[in-house]
């Protein structure tokens, strides 16, 4: 899982792991330290985040199911039912490592330990029989070899909780108890699930690794390994959770030996999730392999995968596999197939069965492309194209059959009716099903082969086999949103799973209870889960319902869902659907995890899982892939050769078994197995599902936990008796509640329970056996607290004891201060009593004269020593006076001296400069030392390794010399003895009989020589035979030059067109950087839009500040208006008594509304914009009331308890109310014309007292804003009388401007005739530069030809070498035959024809490489050319997302104005019903009072408007003359702008123009890469903000309906309450909206006016920020404009330095020349083959040279090739002309820019057309720089590598012709002449290193003029900038001065 470490194999030391299992101190000791009581501590739900929180019971009763408890947490105080309640357990089991030890075991406690460990890096837990594992996301040290140590050989108890602790438990159970083990690891895909199967294989693969690996090449733990990579690669897929999730169960049986050791291995699978292959959702993906195919790590597998494969590059080709994601992020696909290989090749695949495997795989995703069209009315589907490059004809290609009969069979399959065989139509959907299903069934029988195959490679046949361990890896219990087939399938698998271990768990537990003689009653928990399988498993369960309707053809989902019901629907566990996500379900099952409601829509079709027999068939009968053949064996298909009845027989099999009774015959198989093992159980978790480590998401933890089984195997241990201690622990532990009872028995028993009985323990709480001390669930708690008791009495005794000894010492230091104190008195009385007495002052007056010292020798020993320190001292005060003398003279001296130096300053500066001048020569010296000592130790080190391998040959050469010696020995004894036999048989012919047998022995020798001399001829005519043969080959090189020749023109023509779409490139280059900078102001706009409503968000949140105030008044109002109902009884007396007055003021009161409504109809026009500005800031508020009411739910919750109480008091006060109306009615009738009269002008009166405040506030806002404006409007003018002023001044310049222009005329033609020289002598630079780079090319191509024409000496020299040995071995065997010998090898052409044969292979390689780079070319045009259409077509949609996000913009823009308008009414509603209840219940009491003075604020009120009025009118014509004004003045500004604009462009115009004159000397950048990542960040940047905007629109929306959720909720609870009041109201509601009409009219013109103020305003603004953008602008073009200078000076650097590497490399070459001149002299007696292969290979290298120089300079212009070819074998002479060259460039551009500056001033008239015209050349020039910099860049970086690898082999070449001259040396013949060579070599190594400096002077000196002139460029393009510059100030004073009188 991702929290592992790999095993470490370097050497280095594991970590500790210690913190991974066990708590630290720290941990453990604030855990004892977190507050707990043991009474009041319970776990209560959080419904925030679904988790659990600690709270303190207040009350209630925990026992009792039904009562209520009130717990605290915090302040807050929270009801629960005591269910939902459960207890704290104590601080000593926090971070329990097994739960089912932890005394409550509700869920709360259960997913805190889990949660506290999991947070403490702990992952891991024991939950009774499971192990708990948590997924960390991180890795983690915890499965090391380290790790392993700790667990090897330990039980269970003795270590933390570890996976591997389980995995050695199962290996050590195997070993000792012989029986098979199991593993069941289940999980939530992403649980880690498959990471832990992997963990538990290494860890048994580490202890049990068998013996046998020296006697195989691969081990059988590599091979148990590798299967991980191809199960994965073909069963693991991407999900929503898990990136790598395994889709299919796996049943890994790992087989050993009797002693431990690995035997072999086998896997079984289950459920492989068949639908992946053919549908994906959109955050899903495919099995992984489908992906890797298309890897370029394929191209390396034989001939190359995809190719073989039939696959393109592109996966969306495949829509079986593109439906979803098609790159993972975490998974590397090229490595992940590089390891599928090495699996495949570690477990012994065939290259055929490999290939065949992925040749399948390929046809599956290849299926996907095949599509149908309908022909005909039938519905008839037909594929037009089965051609080899179709889907179709790539899919039959694979399968290995026909494309045209496979396509026919899925169109036309063949059923058989009777005993006839007949075809069948099918529709294009039947067609595309069924060719899904073949693809589905062909990868189902290639994944289960492929475990086949695993399973074959992985058994090893030598050793027996004797136990097992299993791993299941299997999804656990899934309840999704959805629930299909797959899920009933999974859920039932784990349903069994579960009921196996409840069985197996208490079989565990109550053989625990049975050995510890524990009365016990056996109960089966395995049959808590029976009444849910046996309704799956009985002969009418889901099952077999399933199977039979599988079987009817006609059967549908709505069948087979009827039938289900109506045998299953009685059943308790059969319940109906209430999933709340599927709203379409058909029924609910109840498991053993919670309720799933299942859909069977599609069930019977995946049971039955269809496939076309007739295609079948045809893969059977006619495929070429065995493999598909083997695949399909057992499938009957439709065979035509077989009788009748076994026809028969087949088709009722009908290809065989549904997928459900397979599934289940596997299921009961693996059961079986399980029940035959010893089983071992680990859960998975997922803590999270966002992948973070430490975070958990407590739904998701405990919904897991429900499902893996946890919580019900913790439910079945709260049945026994889940805590268990030992004896000697708990005698340890609790003795102290009783130690005498403890010890008052020797049986721990009988003392227990004396114990037990003391403190009344009740004993049904728990239970003792022979070694351990069982409890109940919550029994430890209660003896906790008991113990926590006497500890804490015992600790307070400890205290008081600490107490007392501190506090005791502190007490015995205060008692000894009081009796010392008694003495002091004591002894203080005795003298006062004693004081006046004679003898006692007699006493105290000679008691000091006692032992007194003689006071006369004191003092003479005190003269003494005081003697003795003045003569010290004395000699102090002489010293110091003559150390002041000495320093008065040394003074003296020293200002002797100061003047002696001052007179002598002047020599000692030139001192100083020599001395400067020394240590600078000195400086270089050592520089030049050390550089001389670096070539010193490296030509040493060179001479070491000459003369070692000097010493080697000549070993060698010893050897071979001592060899020759003895066979010349040997030939001058078989000489002498022929001499000695001859001379034996003249003198004794007599006794030839005698000397036969000597005479037989000379014949075989004379026949030996015989044969020799046979062979020596053979050898001799082979060798003739090669000669001719070499000069065939030469033939052939010659007719392949000339053939070279011709393709060589050939590519000049396919140069030059490659130069046309070159400059098309280019053309489309420029558009798309017109297009970047487009889109670059666009997101200016957009973050300029960004910050606007950044600062509006600002200034809302000052509001929502602002509303919260409010907030608290309308809380008091709340109270006010409670009081006030209490006090409705009091005003309905007081009504009744102002009857009789309000009727009689009714006459005067319409009189007087007659009066206020014709005053209102005038104040109408006036108070209807202040009306609509009102309604606007109540939507405003009705926002941030929204917002606050949200903030406010909190607080309500305390608010509750006093609502509770005053609703009961209001709920009285409504009864009394609704008798006091019963009353009132009758009164109402009169009263409720005076009432709507009195709330008419009440809510008159009010709006208007509003209308006036905000009018008041308004008129000061506008009075300051007319100040402000009257400010600006005094500056405007200011402004105008300056530019008036300057108006005239360029008038007056202008007419003297004109003057002098009628006299520049005749200037200005000498202008053009210098501009045109200008451009020629640019163009000059320009080709100068060009024809530079060219002959830096040809110079390395030369310095190339001359490596390898070293390398080709060398070689020549070493076989020659090897051929003089060979000659020296024949000379000496034939010494007859030597002259012969020499004459035919100096016509031996054996050198020269291999030489021949090599360059021929290296011109060949050249002439690929060369064809290579054209087409490698022409690849990336056609990809440039799709990146431009690419970039154009995402240019063209991003604009049309930029438009659609504008329209989505305006329109949610509008709909958040119709919820401001809708807020805002509703809003005044709420207002206005608010303000009609306080004037119903105040109306009564001051309506006499209020009249009067709502008559005079009502006319004070008017007069105020009318003056708003007025003042309004006078702003407006202000405002309007203002902005007249204004907008003359953005007028200016904007030409000015423009003015600014355009002589920018003019600027970059002549940067451009320089930059083309200085292009040649820049460094390249790829400018093309460039742009595309600028446009991809663009793109990225848009798509983002407009999610931004988006995610912006859909949370405003959000909170907008949540708003308005909250709103009509309020109001409707504010209806409920208030509707008795409505009905009162009705009639003074009309009145009131007539009011409300007339006063929004009156308000219009008002609000008209605000806006045109703020329109006025914000174009202010905006003109303002356009002026400070345009500033910035200007100022970031400078900068730019100096880096650009800064950059090209550094290119001008870098291409001087580049030109000496290129000079130095050039100066080298040579010298490798001249030395491979003189080597060839040295080379005697084969100069002739030498001089003849030289002459061919220099022919062969000038033809290469001309390829090579045509190749690089594909990126240049066509028409220069020739020149190119000419001009490659000119040497240093033709640079020291282009250096001349550019020394007249230099002094004609110095001359120019004189006359430049000379005349700058008569350039203005003409400047604009010369700018123009600049400005198109410019563009045009920066595109060509562009790409020739682009090009320069690139052969830059490729000579500069060129140049490396020259100089490496220069250094090899070196080393070699040193070893070349050893051996001649060793040479006695030629060693005179060698020792002349060297010398002379050595003579010219000094004229080269003379003629070096001198050149390298010579450049240095044209290097200094160069940048003299570059110097002066810069000061003449500052010149004209500066010039630029005034003439833009003349322009614009002109145009402003021309735009004044407007």
């Amino acid at each position: 899982m991702p929290g592992h470490i790999k095993l470490s194999k370097t050497g280095q030391p594991d970590p500790d792991p210690t913190e991974f299992l066990l708590p630290s101190m720290d941990m453990k000791r604030a855990d004892q330290q977190k507050p707990y009581d043991s009474k009041k501590s319970v776990w209560i739900p959080n419904p925030k985040d679904g988790g659990y929180r600690e709270g303190l019971l207040e009350s209630g009763d925990l026992e009792d199911p039904a009562s209520k408890c009130v717990v605290a947490v915090g302040h807050e105080k929270f009801t629960h039912k005591a269910a939902e309640v459960g207890k704290v357990n104590p601080p000593k089991f926090e971070k329990c490592e097994d739960m089912v030890n932890l005394t409550f075991l509700n869920d709360a406690s259960v997913f805190w330990n889990l949660k506290t460990r999991y947070q403490a890096k702990m992952i891991h837990t024991y939950s009774g029989l499971f192990v708990v594992v948590v997924n960390p996301y991180k890795r983690y040290p915890l499965y090391t070899h380290r790790v392993a140590k700790i667990y090897l050989g330990k039980r269970r108890n003795e270590c933390p909780p570890h996976l591997w602790a389980i995995a050695e438990t199962a290996y050590r159970g195997m070993l000792n108890n012989t029986k098979n083990q199991a593993m069941l690891i289940t999980g939530e895909s992403g649980a880690g699930k498959t990471e832990n199967t992997k963990k538990v294989i290494t860890y048994l693969a580490m202890v049990a690794t068998s013996g046998k690996k020296s006697d195989k090449k691969v081990s059988l733990e590599d091979q148990i390994v590798a299967t991980n990579p191809i199960l994965e690669s073909y069963g693991n897929a991407k999900t929503s959770r898990n990136d790598n999730s395994s889709r299919f169960g796996k049943f890994i049986r790992i087989h050993f030996t009797t002693s431990g050791k690995l035997a072999g291995c086998d896997i079984v699978s289950y459920l492989l999730e068949k639908s992946r292959i053919t549908e994906q959702q959109e955050v899903e993906r495919s099995y992984h392999i489908f992906y890797q195919l298309l890897q370029p790590y394929g191209d390396g597998i034989g001939t190359g995968l995809r190719e073989k494969c039939h696959l393109s590059t592109d996966i969306y080709d495949y829509t079986y596999v593109s439906q979803g994601k098609v790159t993972v992020a975490s998974i590397d696909d090229n490595e992940e197939l590089e390891y599928t290989e090495d699996a495949f090749n570690v477990l012994g695949f065939g290259e055929q069965e490999k290939y065949d495997c992925y040749m399948l795989t390929a046809g599956v995703m290849t299926f996907g492309g095949i599509e149908f069209k309908t022909k005909g009315r039938d519905d008839q589907a037909e594929c037009e194209q089965v051609g080899p490059d179709t889907f179709p004809g790539k899919a039959a290609a694979l399968m290995g059959v026909d494309a045209a009969a496979m396509i026919k069979a899925f169109c036309k399959p063949r059923i058989k009716v009777g005993t006839e065989w007949v075809t069948k139509g099918q529709s294009c959907e039947q067609a595309t099903g069924a060719v899904g299903g073949i693809a589905r069934a062909i990868f189902d029988r290639l994944f289960k082969w492929l475990i086949e195959k695993c399973n074959d490679t992985l058994i090893d046949p030598t050793l027996k086999k004797a136990n097992f361990c299993a791993v299941l890896d299997i999804a656990g219990f899934e309840i999704f949103e959805y629930n299909g087939f797959e899920q009933i399938s999974i859920n039932f698998v784990n349903e069994k799973l579960q009921q196996f271990f409840n069985h197996h768990m208490f079989v565990v537990e109550q053989e625990e209870y049975v050995k510890e003689g524990i009365d016990w009653e056996m109960v089966d928990f395995g049959m808590d889960l029976a009444a849910c399988i046996i309704m799956f498993e009985k002969p009418m369960g889901i099952w077999a319902i399933l199977e039979e309707e599988s079987l009817f053809p006609k059967a549908t989902d709505k069948s087979f869902e009827e039938k289900l019901k109506a045998s299953l629907g009685k059943l308790p566990v059969f319940l109906k659907p209430q999933s709340k996500t599927d709203k379409n379900a058909h029924f609910a099952l109840s498991h053993y995890a919670g309720i799933v409601s299942y859909n069977v829509t599609g069930w019977l079709e995946k049971n039955k899982d269809p496939v076309n027999d007739s295609v079948v068939e045809i893969f059977k009968s006619t495929s070429k892939c065995e493999l598909l053949v083997h695949l399909w064996r057992d499938h009957p298909g439709q065979p035509t050769t077989t009788p009748k009845e076994e026809g028969k027989k087949k088709k009722k099999g009908g290809g065989g078994k549904t997928v459900s009774s397979v599934y289940l015959v596997s299921l009961g198989e693996l059961m079986h197995t399980l029940h035959q093992c010893e089983p071992h159980f680990v859960r998975c978790l997922v803590p999270n599902t966002h992948k973070k480590p430490g975070e958990v998401e407590p739904p998701l933890i405990m919904h897991q936990l429900t499902c893996n089984g946890v919580l019900e195997g913790i439910r079945i241990c709260m049945r026994g008796f889940p805590n268990r201690m030992l004896y000697p622990d708990y005698k340890m532990r609790y003795a102290i509640l009783g130690a005498a009872e403890i010890n008052s028995s020797s049986d721990n028993k009988t003392a227990v329970y004396a114990l037990m009985d003391k403190i009344e323990f009740p004993r049904e709480r728990y239970r003792l056996g022979h070694t351990l001390v069982f409890f109940r669930a919550g029994a430890l708690a209660l003896l906790e607290e008991m113990r926590d008791d006497i500890v804490i009495k015992l600790v307070r005794y400890l205290q008081g004891e600490v107490l007392k000894r501190i506090r005791g010492a502190v007490y015995q230091r205060k008692y000894d201060q009081r009796e010392l104190i008694k003495v002091c008195q004591r002894q203080f009385r005795k003298y006062i009593s004693m004081r006046d007495w004679g003898w006692f002052v007699i006493i105290q007056k000679t008691r000091p004269m006692i032992g007194m010292p003689n006071p006369e020798e004191e003092l003479r020993l005190l003269e003494e020593a005081a003697n003795a320190k003045y003569g010290a001292y004395d000699e102090q005060l002489k010293t110091k006076e003559r150390l002041l003398g000495e320093n008065v003279t040394a003074r003296e001296e020293i200002k002797a001296l100061i003047k002696q130096i001052e007179a002598e300053q002047g020599n000692m500066s030139q001192y100083h400069e020599k001395q400067a001048k020394i240590s600078a020569q000195r400086a270089d010296l050592e520089v030049q030392l050390a550089n001389a000592q670096q070539l010193l130790i490296q030509k040493e080190a060179e001479r070491q390794d000459a003369t070692a391998e000097k010493k080697v040959l000549e070993q060698e050469c010893v050897a071979v010399k001592k060899d020759i010696e003895d066979v010349e020995i040997a030939i001058q004894k078989l000489e002498q003895e022929k001499t000695n036999r001859d001379h034996t048989i003249r003198t004794l012919n007599d006794e030839v009989a005698n000397q036969d047998e000597v005479i037989n022995k000379l014949n075989k020798e004379k026949k030996h020589l015989s044969e020799n001399a046979s062979k020596a001829g053979e050898d001799l005519q082979v060798a003739e035979d090669k000669v001719n043969h070499l000069n065939q080959i030469k033939n052939k090189l010659e007719s392949t030059l000339d053939e070279l020749e011709g393709s060589l023109d050939k590519e000049k023509r396919g140069r030059a067109n490659v130069e046309k779409e070159r400059r098309k490139v280019e053309g489309e280059l420029k558009v798309a950087q017109e297009t970047v900078a487009d889109l670059e102001r666009s997101k200016k706009e957009l973050e300029n839009s960004i910050q606007r409503k950044e600062k509006d968000a600002s200034g809302l949140f000052n509001k929502l500040e602002d509303e919260q105030s409010l907030v608290a008044k309308v809380q008091k109002s709340i109270k006010e208006q409670q009081a006030r109902i209490e006090e409705m009884e009091e005003e309905l007396e007081a009504e009744r008594q102002a009857r009789a007055k309000a009727e009689r003021q009714r006459s005067d009161l319409a009189r007087e509304l007659e009066n206020l409504g014709e005053r209102l109809g005038e104040a109408s026009g006036a108070t209807h914009a202040q009306v609509e500005l009102n309604k606007k800031r109540d939507a405003e508020v009705v926002k941030l009331r929204r917002d606050l009411e949200e903030a406010t739910i909190q607080q309500e919750a305390t608010l509750v308890g006093l609502k509770k109480k005053h609703q009961d008091a209001i709920a009285e006060m409504t009864e009394q109310i609704d008798q006091l109306n019963k009353m009132k009615a009758k009164i109402e009738k009169d009263k409720q014309h005076i009432m709507h009269e009195i709330a008419d002008v009440r809510s008159a009166t009010d709006e208007v007292n509003r209308s006036s405040a905000s009018a008041e506030k308004s008129y000061r806002n506008l009075c300051g804003q007319l100040n402000d404006l009257g400010k600006k409007v005094e500056e405007a003018n200011l402004t105008l009388g300056d530019f008036e002023a300057t108006k005239r001044k360029i008038a007056a310049e202008n007419a003297d401007l004109l003057r002098t222009v009628q006299d520049l005329e005749n200037s200005a033609g000498m202008m053009a005739k210098v501009k045109s020289s200008l451009v020629a002598q640019l163009e000059e630079q320009r080709r100068l530069a060009d024809d530079e780079a060219k002959e830096r090319q040809s110079l390395l191509g030369k310095f190339r030809n001359a490596e390898h024409e070293v390398d080709g000496m060398r070689e020549h020299l070493d076989e020659e070498s090897s051929n003089k040995d060979n000659l020296m071995r024949q000379l000496n065997k034939a010494q007859g035959e030597s002259d012969m010998w020499r004459q035919r090898y100096e016509k031996d052409g054996l050198g020269k024809a291999e030489e021949l044969e090599m360059v021929k292979l290296k011109m060949q390689a050249r002439l690929s490489e060369a064809e290579s780079t054209i087409s490698q070319l022409g690849s990336k045009l056609g990809q440039l050319e799709k990146a431009k259409g690419k970039l154009q077509g995402e240019l063209d949609d991003m604009a049309v997302q930029l438009d659609q996000a504008q329209i989505l913009n305006s329109s949610m823009e509008k709909k958040a104005k119709q919820f401001d308008r809708i807020v805002s009414e509703w809003k005044q509603k709420v207002d206005s019903l608010g303000m009609d209840l306080d004037g119903s219940q105040k109306e009564t009491r001051n309506a006499s009072s209020e009249l009067f003075r709502i008559k005079s604020a009502y006319e004070e009120a008017v007069l105020q408007l009318e003056e708003v009025r007025r003042e309004n009118k006078t702003l407006s014509n202000e405002i309007k003359d203002i902005m007249d004004q204004i907008s003359e003045g953005g007028r200016s500004i904007h030409e000015i702008d423009k003015i600014r604009k355009r002589l920018e462009a003019e600027k970059m115009e002549l940067e451009a123009a320089l930059s083309e004159a200085e292009g040649a000397l820049e460094q390249e950048e790829n400018k093309v890469l460039r742009a595309q990542l600028e446009l991809t960040q663009v793109r990225q940047e848009i798509e983002r903000r407009m999610a931004e905007k988006d995610e912006e629109f859909d949370s405003t929306r959000k909170n907008m309906n949540k708003g308005l959720e909250n709103m009509q909720a309020a109001i409707e609870s504010e209806a409920k309450g208030k509707s008795e009041a409505v009905r009162m109201k009705k009639k003074l509601e009309t009145d009131v909206m007539d009011l409300e009409t007339a006063l929004e009219h009156a308000n219009a013109a008002n609000a008209d006016t605000q806006k045109i103020i703020k329109k006025y305003q914000l174009s202010l603004r905006d003109v303002q920020v356009k002026l400070e953008d345009a500033v910035r602008a200007k100022d970031l073009a400078h900068d730019n404009l100096i880096a650009a200078d800064r950059k090209a000076h550094a290119n001008q650097n870098a291409l001087e330095e580049a030109r000496t590497l290129l000079e130095q490399s050039d100066r080298a070459r040579r010298m490798v020349e001249q030395e491979l001149a003189d080597t060839n002299e040295t080379l005697g007696e084969q100069t002739c083959t030498n001089q003849a292969i030289q002459g061919a290979k220099m022919k062969l290298d000038s033809e290469m040279h001309t390829l090579q120089a045509d190749l690089d300079e594909m990126a240049s212009e066509a028409g220069l090739s020739e020149e190119k070819a000419q001009k490659a074998m000119i040497d240093a002479a033709r640079l020291a002309e282009e250096l001349r060259f550019e020394q007249e460039a230099a002094q004609t551009l110095e001359r120019e820019r004189k006359l430049l500056e000379a005349q700058a001033k008569d350039m203005q008239s003409r400047l604009d057309d010369a700018e123009q015209n600049a400005l198109k050349g410019g563009k045009k020039a920066m595109s060509k720089m562009d790409s020739r910099i682009r090009e320069l860049e690139s052969e830059l970086d490729a000579e500069t590598r060129r140049n490396n690898d020259a100089q490496k082999a220069l250094r090899k070449s070196e080393r070699k012709i040193k070893e070349l001259t050893y051996q001649q040396d060793e040479d006695k013949k030629n060693h005179e002449r060698m020792q002349a060579l060297i010398d002379q070599l050595q003579g010219k190594i000094k004229s080269y290193k003379k003629q070096i400096e001198e050149a390298e002077e010579i450049a240095a000196l044209n290097l200094a003029k160069f940048r003299q002139t570059q110097t002066v460029l810069a000061s003449s393009q500052e010149s004209a900038d500066t010039a630029e510059v005034s003439l833009a100030k003349l322009k614009t004073r002109a145009r402003s001065s021309s735009l004044a009188p407007m």
